[in-house]
C-alpha cells in the first residue's frame, strides 16, 4: 500500500449471494475503489458469488474476502461466520487489515455493523432507510429502497452509489474476461458452427427451471438451421446436459457441445464468444450481458431485469411453462437478424 495516499482504506460488502448479484454491483464497487487507497477495495462477499473468478483479476480489487455465513443447503454445513460467534470471529479476522471504512451494499446492515465493531472499523456507510440504521451507521446521504416492478438489487446499488457521490448516473454492469481463459475457450469452441448460442441450463431454484423438454426442442430448432449450441452449466448440471444431448436429433448432435466442467472464468470467456446466451434466470445470462453478449432470459412472471436494455431480452408470461421453444427461437432470430 502507498502510505502517502490519504484516501481511506476501504472494504465493500455485498449482502446478496448470487453471481448475477455480484455482476450488477461490480461497476459500483469500482467507483468506490476510485475514491479509496491505491484506487482499490477489498471485496467481501459470499463464496457462492464466485467473486475471485469473476472479478478477482480486476486491477481495482485489492483482495476478495469470503464471508461464509450462509452456505448452500446442499453443502449440509454451518457457515464459519454464522451466528453471533461467527460474526465476531469474522470481525477478528478483519481487524489486522485496519480498514478505515466499510461500504455496505445491504438493506440489512445489522450483522455487518457487529463485524465492523469487532474489526475496529469506525466509518460504516449504508442505505440508512430506517431510523435504526441511521442510528447505527455513519451519518451520510440516506436512500429509500426501490419497490418497483424490477429486481431491487441493481436499483438499490445505483441509488446508493449516486447518493454517496461514488458516481453521478446509473452504470450498465460490465466485467472483463481473463485472457488465459479466453484463449482456452477459443480453442475448445473452434469446431462448433457459427452462429453459436449458449443455453444456460442451470437454475438456482426449481421454479426458475424452464425444463429439459424445452431445451431439447430449442437445441433441435437452432441446430436444424445450421447454428451451433453450447450447453452451459456447472458440475451440478452434468447429468442434465447429458440428458439433453441424448435427445438431440442424431444428425444434428455434432453441432452441440456441453460444458459443465469449466471454471467460472472459462464460462465467462465462453459467453463472450457466443452470439447469444439463452436460458433460465440465473448467473450465466447476467454474465453474458456483462461481457456484451445478447442474453435472452426465460423469465416467466418474475420481477423485471432493467439493468441493460441493450443486451438483456426478457421473455415474460403468466407462467414459465407458457413460454415455448418456438417463442424463444422467434425472439432470438428477430433480435439478432
Amino acid at each position: 500500500m502507498n502510505n502517502a495516499d490519504t484516501r481511506p482504506l476501504t472494504a465493500v460488502q455485498l449482502q446478496l449471494n448470487g453471481m448475477g448479484d455480484l455482476v450488477w454491483h461490480a461497476q459500483y464497487f469500482r467507483c468506490v475503489a476510485e475514491q479509496s487507497r491505491d484506487g482499490q477495495v477489498s471485496v467481501i462477499a459470499a463464496p457462492t458469488t464466485m467473486a475471485r473468478e469473476l472479478i478477482g483479476h480486476e486491477p481495482w480489487v485489492r483482495e476478495v474476502i469470503d464471508f461464509d455465513r450462509r452456505p448452500r443447503k446442499s453443502e449440509g454445513r454451518r457457515g464459519r461466520h454464522s451466528g453471533l460467534d461467527g460474526l465476531l470471529r469474522f470481525g477478528a479476522e478483519l481487524a489486522p487489515r485496519r480498514f478505515d471504512r466499510m461500504v455496505l451494499f445491504s438493506d440489512h446492515p445489522g450483522r455487518a455493523i457487529i463485524v465492523c465493531w469487532r474489526a475496529g472499523i469506525r466509518t460504516v456507510l449504508g442505505f440508512g432507510e430506517t431510523w435504526l440504521q441511521r442510528l447505527l451507521l455513519t451519518r451520510s446521504a440516506w436512500i429509500k429502497r426501490y419497490r418497483g416492478p424490477a429486481v431491487a438489487g441493481y436499483q438499490d446499488a445505483t441509488h446508493f452509489s449516486i447518493a454517496q457521490g461514488f458516481c453521478s448516473a446509473p452504470i450498465v454492469p460490465r466485467i472483463s474476461v481473463r485472457p488465459d481463459a479466453l484463449a482456452r475457450m477459443r480453442e475448445r469452441l473452434a469446431t462448433l458452427p457459427q452462429p453459436l448460442h449458449a443455453l444456460a441450463i442451470g437454475a438456482s431454484e426449481p421454479y426458475k427451471q424452464w425444463g429439459e423438454d424445452n431445451f431439447v426442442e430449442l437445441a433441435n430448432r437452432l441446430t436444424a438451421r445450421g447454428h451451433g449450441v453450447l450447453l452451459l452449466g456447472g458440475p451440478a448440471e452434468a447429468e442434465f446436459a447429458q440428458a439433453i444431448t441424448a435427445r438431440i436429433e442424431p444428425a444434428l448432435r455434432e453441432h452441440v457441445a456441453a460444458m459443465t466442467d469449466g471454471t467460472v472464468a472459462e464460462s465467462v470467456a465462453a459467453l463472450s464468444l457466443v452470439r447469444s446466451c439463452i436460458g433460465n434466470d440465473t448467473g450465466a445470462v447476467n454474465i453474458a450481458a456483462a461481457v456484451g453478449t445478447h442474453a435472452f432470459i426465460v423469465l416467466g412472471p418474475r420481477p423485471l431485469l432493467e439493468h441493460d436494455p441493450d443486451h438483456v431480452h426478457m421473455l415474460i408470461a403468466p407462467q414459465l411453462s407458457d413460454i415455448s421453444a418456438a417463442d424463444v427461437e422467434a425472439r432470438v432470430l428477430a433480435t439478432l437478424g
